[in-house]
């Protein structure tokens, strides 16, 4: 897939209305103003434009908890902040609030406040995607957590043994919660857990969403062609970080990677850039357009963004 440069921009402009939507999700969370769990996802901005941007025709697209991301590339601030409020004006008549917020005409069909069950709900529709139709994909969202969860396991299995066209996409933030995997637990090779079972697998990392567009739209070209799941994993961080009581032992606090509720420390900025390296998506683009020329455009989509919402 050749991207344009008017495409890039533009790619540009929707990563930034992501990082700025949740900025300003952020600051309803901060004044209490939501009364559901928000699980914002400030980092995967580029992976979740990436995903939205090779969905063709009855592509599915299954979500965990922290879905902000995946269903502002498909939909407006708007509907997504009244679906929070629980306002009949949501996105989805304000039945499912932010865990489970589900978007079937843009493609996003389910999504799982329950650890991995999107894992097993997905391996049924792309089953019926390779009856009933043939030229379309599931693609499921998972975290580094859910991956130590059975159904993981069996859904990889299963997807194997049916030969469905089912991608599964696991965000790797090295966090469940708030441990990390060296606390936790030993490392899963994902790669080796994939290929024995016949699965194959690839690595994504660096934030580039031309990059991540053009691996994953070849990926949707070899899972229908072949009828077989495909498993990748991106190295991603979820940016927005507190601290834990100070001690002996951490005289600043413990850092402790974000997780839920509000990101006290970021707010909505003309350039919202939060981390200057490829962990932040932004920094990305910024090394590609030239700052001066984001900032231009980060400013006039945070005033587009409360204008709507005013």
């Amino acid at each position: 897939m050749i991207i344009n440069e008017k495409e890039k921009i533009q790619i540009a402009r929707e990563i930034i209305r992501l990082r700025l939507s949740q900025m300003i999700v952020n600051e309803k969370c901060k004044s209490g103003e939501f009364k559901i769990p928000v699980h914002l996802a400030l980092g995967h901005e580029a992976l979740a434009i990436a995903v939205s941007s090779i969905m063709q025709g009855k592509d599915k697209l299954l979500l965990s908890h922290r879905n902000i991301a995946y269903n502002l590339a498909r939909a407006p601030l708007l509907p997504i902040m009244n679906e929070y409020f629980l306002k009949p004006a949501g996105l989805a008549k304000g039945r499912f609030g932010s865990m489970n917020l589900i978007n079937p005409r843009r493609g996003v069909a389910y999504t799982s406040s329950i650890l991995g069950n999107q894992f097993a709900i997905a391996v049924g529709i792309s089953m019926a995607e390779k009856l009933f139709d043939g030229k379309s994909i599931t693609i499921v969202i998972g975290g580094d957590g859910a991956i130590e969860e059975g159904i993981f396991y069996e859904s990889l299995v299963m997807s194997r043994s049916l030969g469905v066209p089912l991608l599964f996409l696991i965000e790797n933030n090295g966090w469940s919660m708030a441990t990390k995997i060296e606390e936790r637990r030993k490392t899963i090779n994902l790669r080796a857990l994939s290929g024995s079972l016949g699965v194959k697998y690839t690595r994504l990392s660096g934030n580039d969403p031309y990059e991540y567009i053009n691996k994953l739209q070849k990926l949707r070209a070899s899972i229908i062609k072949e009828k077989n799941p495909y498993c990748v994993e991106v190295k991603i961080t979820t940016l927005g970080d507190w601290r834990g009581p100070k001690n002996i032992e951490y005289p600043d606090g413990k850092f402790i990677q974000y997780h839920a509720g509000s990101a006290p420390n970021i707010a909505p900025s003309d350039w919202p850039l939060i981390k200057n390296s490829e962990e932040d998506p932004l920094w990305v683009l910024a090394k590609r357009f030239g700052e001066k020329k984001l900032r231009a455009v980060a400013k006039r989509q945070l005033a587009k963004l409360r204008q709507k919402i005013s």
